[in-house]
């Protein structure tokens, strides 16, 4: 199966090579790439203390760019959105990291949970405010510290358009509503992916899932955890 991977090239190419150990052929198009800000992670550290949390591994990414200046604070507990960004923090040398099941809502149930009394959310933008809202709802302070950003990346509508005719794919997976958004903002990507009836649109959330355009729905699949294994496992109902 031809599956069109729209993440950043960095975890888009992670997700490609696990595609490929599932027998797919991936097909990259990165439609945001990452702009870390070194600088606001490392004063945030620096002015704060007690536990990190962090929705994306994009955060850690960031982390790692410090080098040395990051060993003071790897005793400070971290807590994840998912697995995989826990992983990420936890080969950084973190010593305590813990992990939501896959949702920023989750993840700060988990934190209120364990009682933390002081919290630096490092952050990205955009973001969904999920997070931020659920730890207000349940009385949690918490500083944020916005250490990176996306920027889209803007393909050429002609190789777009050529993608989509040409042998076209057979799925396209979404893990963010501002990615999904930059897909569909493409000309004629709309119209040619109506002439694919046999497409699977495959988004990681519901949040995700409201950037597709509404006759289109048809086509779409969501994933039943917003995680990448539940993501992929809907390739092989296709």
């Amino acid at each position: 199966m031809r599956v069109l991977v729209t993440r950043p090239a960095h975890s888009g190419e992670r997700t490609a090579q696990r595609l490929r150990e599932l027998g797919h052929e991936p097909l990259l198009l990165p439609l945001t790439r990452p702009v870390h800000d070194k600088a606001a992670a490392r004063q945030a550290l620096e002015t704060t203390t007690g536990a990190i949390a962090v929705t994306s591994a994009e955060a850690v990414r960031t982390l790692q760019s410090l080098g040395e200046a990051l060993t003071p604070h790897l005793s400070r507990r971290l807590f994840a959105v998912g697995e995989t960004t826990a992983y990420e923090a936890r080969r950084l040398g973190f010593h305590s990291v813990s992990a939501s099941s896959g949702s920023g809502r989750e993840l700060a149930e988990l934190i209120a949970a364990s009682k933390v009394d002081r919290l630096l959310y490092l952050a990205g933008n955009p973001r969904a405010e999920t997070f931020e809202r659920r730890l207000t709802e349940l009385g949690r302070h918490f500083s944020v510290a916005e250490c990176y950003r996306m920027e889209p990346v803007a393909p050429s509508p002609e190789a777009v358009a050529t993608l989509l005719t040409n042998n076209p794919p057979d799925a396209v997976l979404f893990y963010s509503r501002q990615t999904a958004g930059n897909f569909f903002d493409i000309p004629r990507v709309e119209s040619l992916l109506l002439q694919l009836p046999k497409i699977r649109l495959i988004c990681l959330s519901n949040t995700v899932a409201e950037a597709v355009p509404s006759i289109l729905r048809t086509v779409l699949e969501i994933s039943p955890m917003p995680d990448e294994k539940s993501l992929l496992s809907l390739l092989r109902r296709l």
